[in-house]
């Protein structure tokens, strides 16, 4: 769909635009937190989404030591950098520049995510993604995706990588049947325009990690997420980029509206079930 073909359907707006929060998390990595518990529910089946990105060695070469996680999936987007990635199934992989892990916890498992540099810049995304209640104690699995194995549409002053769903006839890396993940990692030169089709019932966001973006009208800056409107005729998403150009993260998914029960890295439906996760842990059964 280009932006010709936009025009001939309902587009969607912004509800509402979310500014990053500064934080840190693993062993002090600063990162930005642009979803967080507070979208949960509005953004299902999207549990978290952080930004992290820095020349400044200090502020993430302590990187992500062993920590546990169940119930949910996560999505590393790695704009700049490397990282090793290591976990209690055997998985371990490296994760370079344009690279994408996408690991599913399932039951259970511990790894961890270190920075394989002493100097540079290192930056990129990590999504997490519900599992839906039927498959949250599923087998762990792991997958490594190196920049090359990420599919890409380009189009005048577009490059768009694939990681999930579809998009312009190109099938992303990664499809699920259930939350229907679209992930698409978007480049647009100053002015360029790119329509997304995307499912009226979808929930959907973008965020915006370099330059500016204007959607319907409304302009999302680096690090801010824009929530997007749902109505029954919007079919479509259109996207345009600031004097600077823009890069930008579009996300959606079929909302699994299951309960969401959180305790740290476990995401399960009930109380008793992030409890037996915490024993599980505890007692060294959860991976």
């Amino acid at each position: 769909m280009n932006s010709d073909t936009a025009t001939d359907s309902t587009l969607r707006t912004v509800e509402r635009v979310v500014t990053g929060r500064a934080t840190q998390d693993g062993a002090g990595v600063r990162l930005t937190r642009l979803l967080d518990g507070s979208l949960q529910h509005r953004l299902d089946p999207f549990l978290m989404l952080d930004l992290f990105g820095s020349d400044r060695p200090d502020d993430y070469i302590a990187g992500f030591p062993d920590h546990p996680h169940r119930g949910f999936e996560t999505i590393t987007i790695m704009l700049e950098g490397r990282m090793r990635h290591r976990d209690s199934a055997g998985h371990e992989g490296l994760l370079g520049t344009g690279g994408v892990q996408w690991m599913t916890a399932g039951r259970g498992v511990i790894h961890s995510e270190m920075p394989e540099q002493v100097s540079g810049r290192m930056a990129g995304y990590q999504l997490w993604l519900n599992l839906p209640a039927r498959d949250k104690m599923c087998e762990p699995d792991y997958r490594d995706y190196p920049a090359e194995a990420v599919p890409l549409y380009t189009d005048a002053g577009v490059q768009v990588r694939v990681v999930a769903g579809h998009s312009h006839g190109v099938a992303g890396a990664v499809q699920r049947p259930v939350t229907e993940p679209l992930v698409l990692d978007i480049r647009l030169a100053a002015g360029a325009r790119f329509a997304q089709p995307l499912p009226p019932s979808h929930h959907a966001f973008m965020a915006v990690h370099d330059g500016e973006l204007a959607i319907d009208g409304t302009s999302v800056h680096r690090e801010q997420l824009a929530v997007l409107a749902e109505a029954p005729a919007a079919q479509a998403v259109e996207l345009v980029a600031g004097p600077h150009g823009a890069s930008a993260l579009l996300v959606a998914g079929r909302p699994l509206h299951e309960p969401i029960a959180q305790y740290g890295p476990f995401v399960m439906n009930t109380r008793e079930q992030l409890m037996q996760a915490v024993d599980d842990y505890r007692a060294g059964r959860l991976a």
